[in-house]
């Protein structure tokens, strides 16, 4: 496999890599740590060179100006789907495009919003904010309390690190509220209970952040006392990964909870009582679980035996949460996975449950109705046969409403809302950014060195030879239980399919097309398998005569990071990126495996956006720029010469 590949290190690939870097640092002093210094004058003169080197190299291109451009357009285009929340009677928006860089926090009307040019009422403008404060925020949300909503909590980063700051706003006054609530910058957050009173976790001092940097303690702050005064809630150990606290605002099941991760896979849930006292949720603490209404919802990851009877790992489950707390163990099965199906995801509202099923990567819908001691269930109404779909609930509340999307690799997306049992009313259609006419998509299947059937989605030109001579890009990622689905990329249709390049999805274990079985698959001193089932569709591809390895390129982004760290074995031509400001993986990581394949004299190259957190970039200005350098150099090392 000696096409060219283009890595973004993430979170696991930091973890691995960092771990390599502990054991190394036993052994031998590390010439490389000064580039640890996130902002330090000489580690920031090194990221300018080498981006600079990086941007005369592939920015000198023929093509790559307008490449470039018209990424831009596609990020900047009013025709996009405005995605909205509602909260009260209102759906809120954030919105970014040419005239509105960093964006708008603006909200309209249902009615206004079926129309094709909805008239939008905005709240808060960023770029003006910014202005005013000679700030750089980036928007990291807003919770409004219930139910007059009048009250919000808007989150906002410096330059898009996952660290940020929230401060109370008015809605009534259009004002951030002076003595209000506002947690200073750093990981975690505050959440609402009510007018007066929220809980906060967030870096208190002094051994207050676990060793995995997230908040250790949550505390209840009532409004207008210093958050010093703030009480505890609970606190956890500093080995933990994280401690929050939050409240169910359900009108008539007002309940607050706790949770303590341990690590990725591990935590407990506890229900506070009026008294302040915790009651663990008895259930194992690798189970997923979350409490609606009067059901206790439980996903295993492991096969669960209880009382005789063995639950299949990646069911889904629902007790009655009263009973469970006293001690009574009534189970109900919802869903049951077999060999090629898994479950997506489960939408509740108001009186249904949807739930999405995959079957080979494919999806389908069910509805389930409680009722009478046992659950009905039935079709989802007006769900389409093909392409990717999702449901969300627009208010689990107060209705049986749910948005639903649909897209494909070639199909832009639409967005639905239906009432469960109703037909879908289509409200928003994204036009097509790029000339999919010529091309098709195709799901095959490889069997890994294992034996392990493994697929994948390849989206080709109708008329392609079986030559070995196209250029060809092979995306992995094969990690957190993430499944990797069908869906409309504007960017790389317009960047890689349109001018003639065949994309390839591999749905490696490690990630959730087959639920937790197909990760866990993938973990410990199994990892490999991962990177073995990514060969082999590697292979396939060559064998079926599609690509060769001078035509083949990978590219993996934040997991899929360490996925290209392992397929770089023969260290062909590779462009490494990351940002300054990602506090979830310290760009010493990619800065070092830079300066190491540097020193080594291997064909790499280097960017680093100054701004994006753990993504490309806060700006569409940015995040053009990054894909503009992503796809220029794969066509300036693929394309046919």
């Amino acid at each position: 496999m000696n096409g060219s590949r283009t890595a973004r290190l993430g979170l696991a690939a930091a973890l691995a890599f960092g771990g390599m870097a502990h054991a190394e640092a036993a052994m031998q002093e590390d010439p490389n740590q000064w580039l640890e210094d996130i902002h330090g004058d000489k580690s920031m003169a090194w990221v300018k060179e080498h981006n600079a080197r990086t941007e005369a190299e592939l920015g000198g291109k023929p093509g790559f100006a307008r490449l470039q451009s018209d990424i831009r357009a596609i990020l900047d285009s009013e025709a996009k789907i405005p995605g909205v929340e509602k909260q009260g009677e209102w759906y809120y928006n954030f919105w970014q495009d040419k005239q509105h860089v960093r964006g708008i926090w603006r909200r309209t009307t249902l009615a206004e919003y079926r129309k094709a040019q909805p008239k939008w009422e905005t709240i808060i403008d960023l770029d003006a904010l910014n202005k005013a404060e000679g700030s750089n925020w980036v928007w990291h949300g807003a919770s409004c309390l219930r139910p007059a909503y009048t009250k919000c909590l808007i989150s906002l980063s410096p330059g898009g690190s996952d660290a940020d700051t929230t401060r109370e706003f008015d809605m009534t006054t259009r004002q951030f509220v002076k003595d209000g609530f506002v947690k200073p910058l750093a990981k975690g957050g505050i959440d609402w209970i009510d007018a007066d009173h929220v809980f906060a976790q967030t870096d208190f001092g002094d051994g207050s952040m676990t060793t995995s940097g997230y908040p250790r303690i949550a505390k209840l702050w009532t409004r207008g006392t210093p958050m010093s005064a703030a009480k505890v809630v609970y606190e956890g150990k500093p080995v933990d990964m994280s401690i929050s606290a939050g409240h169910d605002d359900t009108p008539g099941y007002e309940r607050d909870f706790v949770t303590r991760i341990i690590d990725f896979y591990s935590s407990e849930t506890f229900l506070r009582k009026a008294d302040g006292t915790l009651a663990k949720i008895d259930v194992p603490d690798s189970m997923q679980r979350h409490v609606v209404r009067d059901w206790l919802v439980l996903e295993p990851r492991s096969d669960w035996s209880l009382d005789g009877k063995t639950y299949k790992a990646g069911s889904l489950l629902v007790a009655n949460f009263n009973d469970w707390m006293a001690g009574k163990r009534a189970i109900t099965e919802l869903f049951v996975p077999t060999a090629t199906t898994s479950l997506a995801g489960a939408t509740w509202t108001k009186n249904h449950v949807v739930l999405n099923v995959l079957d080979d990567v494919k999806n389908h819908l069910q509805v389930l109705t409680p009722g009478n001691g046992e659950w009905k269930k039935s079709e989802f109404v007006g769900a389409p046969a093909i392409g990717t779909v999702a449901v969300a609930a627009v208010d689990a509340v107060d209705s049986d409403a749910v948005w639903m999307t649909a897209s494909g690799y070639l199909t832009p997306t639409t967005l639905s809302i239906a009432d469960v049992g109703k037909a879908p009313e289509t409200l928003k259609t994204m036009p097509s950014f790029f000339d999919a006419s010529k091309d098709v998509v195709e799901q095959h299947f490889v069997t890994s060195k294992d034996g392990t059937r493994v697929p994948y989605f390849i989206v080709h030109r109708k008329d392609m030879k079986f030559d070995g001579n196209n250029p060809t890009l092979l995306y992995g990622y094969g990690g957190f239980e993430i499944s990797m689905m069908p869906g409309y990329n504007a960017v790389m249709g317009k960047a890689w399919l349109e001018p003639g390049g065949v994309y390839v999805v591999a749905n490696i274990r490690g990630g959730g097309e087959y639920g937790p079985r197909w990760h866990e698959a993938a973990l410990k001193q199994n990892r490999h398998k991962a990177y073995e089932d990514f060969a082999a569709v590697a292979q396939d591809l060559i064998a079926r005569k599609i690509t060769s390895p001078k035509r083949l390129g990978t590219m993996g982004g934040s997991n899929g990071g360490l996925l290209m760290g392992n397929m770089l074995t023969q260290y062909p031509p590779t462009f490494i990126w990351t940002t300054t400001r990602d506090d979830r993986v310290h760009p010493a990581h990619a800065r070092k495996m830079m300066a190491k394949m540097e020193a080594a004299g291997k064909d790499v190259r280097y960017f680093e956006n100054i701004e994006g957190g753990h993504g490309a970039g806060s700006t569409s200005e940015q995040t053009a720029k990054t894909w503009a350098l992503n796809y220029g150099f794969l066509w300036d090392q693929l394309g046919k010469k």
